[in-house]
């Protein structure tokens, strides 16, 4: 009964930062700024660290079943 939530949370979590960093290197690679008005440098570091944090939280919730 407790895997379903698991489960979801996983899986949310595992695409949130999959997308998360997919579209943080798409950006990076047009040259364009991940957020407007920050440095960019600042703007990408803290992107691929929140988008790896949430990669990392889904695969420990998947991996927890």
């Amino acid at each position: 009964m407790e895997s379903g939530p698991a489960i979801f949370a996983g899986v949310v979590f595992a695409l949130f930062g999959g997308a998360l960093l997919a579209w943080t290197g798409t950006r990076l690679r047009r040259r364009e700024p991940v957020a407007h008005g920050v440095n960019q440098v600042a703007s990408a570091t803290l992107a691929s660290v929140a988008g790896t944090v949430a990669l990392a939280l889904g695969v420990y919730c998947l991996m927890r079943l």
